[in-house]
């Protein structure tokens, strides 16, 4: 019986590899729109985090997630983020 391989992806928070069922899945849409992909199926450049918010805060302060998604992040929309976290856990 073959074993299946379960995709990794890094963090772009704390930098590790880890199973891509694990990370959260921020999108940039084609039309530029920043947001939470939970079905991790959107359309745009993504980027993984862990489901932590140590993790997405470092990535904001550290400018990690504008690089990984190609275009500047606005507090508006790391406020959104954290919120849809916070939610997305409830």
């Amino acid at each position: 019986m073959k074993v299946k391989k379960i995709p990794q992806r890094k963090c772009v928070g704390c930098n590790e590899m880890k199973d891509k069922k694990a990370l959260l899945r921020i999108v940039r849409s084609p039309e530029g729109e920043i947001s939470l992909d939970l079905t991790g199926k959107k359309n745009g450049r993504g980027a993984y985090v862990c489901p932590d918010k140590a993790c997405i805060t470092k990535a904001v302060k550290e400018k990690r997630l504008e690089r990984a998604l190609e275009k500047p992040v606005s507090e508006e929309v790391y406020r959104q983020l954290l919120e849809d976290l916070e939610h997305g856990q409830q």
